[in-house]
């Protein structure tokens, strides 16, 4: 049994370039298309998709209003939020993935419709199988199963060697996430959470386009009793400050002459397909400041973030990883998992606990 999708958009253009784009994917069905909000309501209920894909801005009811709508009616029916990439996009998509939108994408802009197509396929496939994985996996544990798509693999996460267990701090510490799909709302469980007088600060890698971390930011702000923003090329880091790395660029730590963090933002190539990269983050905070991290692995699709971690580990950091359950995608978390580079796997819910007793010990 495969996936079933509804494809929303006001514009005809993009209704065709999404569905083809969909066309011959594997395990993936187009049941019908939607010009607009109300449309898609009533064909959510006589196509029953299992994913809709979502424009976010549309006359007579746009995105937004569709998910306050599915989530008033308890509905089970999963969304891939379709984004302009502006600031008034940006916000409207973080507002989407509050109320349980999977993932988004960004549309892309100035290309021919192959093009535009091809795009589209290469970002939508994989949020669409890692969906499809978590949907089957939710049905198994509601005592549900179905026939998988891709079988998955047994996960036996063993406790990580003696070599890569937590050392004695040795200097001022400081905290390092790394999180990607869900991320948004992660975040917005796990920040909140951490005291206005933390006494360090918090580095962020959330895998998005340039625009959408302000916005990120700016909701962060709102709910946190943190300073949060996002870091700039320079900037020396204040404790009880969230630092969130710019879309499109990677953020690096690098010690100043008196021992103070300074955030460096770089232009450099993406790093496992990701830019920012979490990467990147982690092995310059190995670099320059041993042993003082402690450093947590969110949801999130792909493997960015291990090599980092294992970095981290061998001069003595802390490392913490969501679990499976609580996880929209749990891939960058059991990655470093089955790395041996975690201390400890635990529910969203703990982590905000677990960084803070990590800093006090």
């Amino acid at each position: 049994m495969g996936t079933r999708v509804l494809v929303v958009d006001d514009t005809a253009l993009f209704r065709r370039i999404v569905s083809d784009a969909l066309a011959g994917e594997p395990g993936v069905e187009v049941v019908g298309t939607a010009a607009n909000g109300k449309i898609a309501l009533s064909r959510i209920d006589a196509l029953r998709p299992d994913l809709i894909t979502l424009d976010i801005e549309m006359p007579e009811m746009n995105g937004i209003e569709v998910l306050q709508a599915l989530r008033a009616a308890g509905s089970s029916v999963g969304a891939i939020v379709l984004s302009s990439l502006t600031r008034r996009g940006s916000e409207m998509t973080m507002r989407a993935l509050e109320l349980g939108a999977f993932d988004f994408v960004t549309k892309p802009e100035g290309r021919g419709s192959a093009l535009s197509m091809e795009n589209l396929r290469s970002r939508l496939a994989p949020m669409i199988q890692a969906f499809e994985t978590k949907r089957q996996t939710r049905s198994i544990l509601q005592g549900a199963p179905r026939t998988p798509l891709v079988a998955p693999r047994p996960v036996a996460p063993a406790a990580p060697p003696a070599a890569v267990r937590k050392s004695a701090r040795k200097g001022k510490p400081l905290v390092l996430i790394g999180v990607s799909t869900g991320g948004p709302v992660a975040l917005a469980k796990v920040i909140p959470a951490l005291p206005a007088k933390l006494g360090a600060p918090v580095f962020i890698v959330q895998h998005m386009p340039p625009l959408f971390t302000q916005s990120l930011a700016s909701t962060l702000a709102g709910k946190s009793a943190l300073r949060v923003k996002e870091g700039e090329d320079g900037e020396i880091a204040q404790p009880n400050s969230v630092y969130l790395a710019p879309g499109g660029k990677h953020m690096k730590l690098v010690a100043g002459p008196q021992g103070e963090i300074i955030i460096r933002i770089t232009d450099d190539p993406p790093e496992a397909h990701c830019k920012p990269s979490v990467n990147c983050l982690f092995r310059s905070a190995a670099q320059y400041f041993p042993g003082q991290a402690v450093a947590a692995i969110l949801t999130g699709m792909g493997n960015d973030g291990t090599a980092g971690l294992q970095s981290l580990k061998r001069s003595g950091c802390f490392s913490i990883a969501q679990d499976e359950a609580t996880c929209v995608v749990y891939g960058m978390p059991k990655e470093a998992v089955q790395a041996g580079v975690v201390d400890v796997v635990l529910p969203l819910e703990a982590i905000a606990p677990a960084i803070l007793r990590a800093l006090r010990d």
